[in-house]
């Protein structure tokens, strides 16, 4: 048998998440159904982490096992060809057989997006961001914010639930704000926010603008960490926009982020349709076939019912 990986883009809006559900259209479902349909047999999918009902992935990892006879090429183009539209598999590859999805990532990046434009109530934008067209946003107390989330602590107070059997602790590389330029989660990027004024409708479309004819949306928050608890980047966004729009102050965001034991409450959170699983990383050994797998990582264990350490 062969271990393919799986590079894949969805829309996260008709599906009730990643994980397969009875009666209920998921996206590993989906996978599993078109397998099924190529090979005659249930083929099954894991993923490199669940996202959740609403949320949307350019860039989640999964891997499925087949005959021999099956080619990369062949794969994608099949896939593609009996996949719904809204997922699409942008690469395939043959990995090691010990490769791991879930277990062997070291990094997961994800992209939230905040519509300031009236125009992000289109139907074409409204699914991929949560828009709050005609509300003014500080931008210096979103920097600010964002600036206080990177390090190695607990996040508890964002997250919906413990996950008591890994801790609660994460790693977090990097996490901050930018322009949202041009049309959903495209590959075009814009400056830094800027560092006075607000971000208002009118406003935002010149800030840190790429390129003359494109506009400015609204703005985006990316964060790289080793793991997430749930909901934990829906957390932090709905608490920092908070902040931005003068609801509460920023040294609350501190207490939140640097006290587990406060008796502070974050702010609701951000909507699920604005986030997006945006990249996995992994060693190069794992993707690229060398010698050896991390030993330093928990070992693969039976993907049913598995509790993810992506999930947002």
């Amino acid at each position: 048998m062969k271990r393919f990986a799986l590079i894949l883009h969805y829309d996260g809006g008709p599906f009730h998440g990643w994980q397969l559900q009875r009666e209920q259209p998921t996206v590993q479902g989906a996978l599993e159904g078109v397998l099924k349909r190529l090979t005659g047999v249930r083929r099954p999918v894991v993923g490199s982490g669940r996202t959740d009902r609403g949320v949307h992935a350019a860039g989640q990892v999964a891997t499925v096992k087949l005959p021999p006879r099956w080619e990369a090429p062949e794969l994608r183009r099949a896939l593609n060809a009996l996949l719904p539209r809204s997922i699409w598999v942008e690469e395939v590859r043959q990995v090691p057989e010990a490769f791991h999805p879930r277990y062997h990532a070291i990094r997961r990046s994800y992209v939230y997006q905040v519509g300031l434009q009236r125009r992000v109530r289109s139907p074409f934008l409204r699914g991929a961001c949560w828009p709050l067209d005609g509300e003014r946003l500080d931008p210096e107390l979103l920097t600010k914010a964002a600036a206080l989330i990177p390090g190695d602590r607990s996040f508890r107070n964002f997250a919906k639930a413990g996950q008591p059997e890994r801790g609660e602790r994460c790693r977090v590389d990097a996490a901050g704000w930018s322009p949202w330029i041009g049309s959903a989660m495209g590959e075009l990027e814009g400056g830094p926010i800027p560092e006075n004024g607000s971000l208002h409708p009118d406003e935002a479309q010149g800030a840190g603008q790429a390129a003359p004819h494109l506009e400015a949306m609204g703005v985006r928050f990316t964060i790289s960490a080793n793991r997430y608890l749930h909901h934990m980047v829906r957390y932090l966004v709905g608490t920092m926009i908070e902040v931005a729009r003068g609801g509460r102050p920023l040294e609350e965001m501190a207490e939140l982020l640097m006290n587990p034991e406060t008796s502070l409450v974050t702010s609701p959170p951000a909507p699920p349709e604005g986030l997006f699983l945006a990249r996995v990383e992994y060693p190069s050994a794992s993707w690229n076939g060398g010698p050896e797998l991390p030993q330093d990582r928990d070992p693969p264990r039976p993907p049913t019912r598995q509790r993810s350490t992506g999930t947002e």
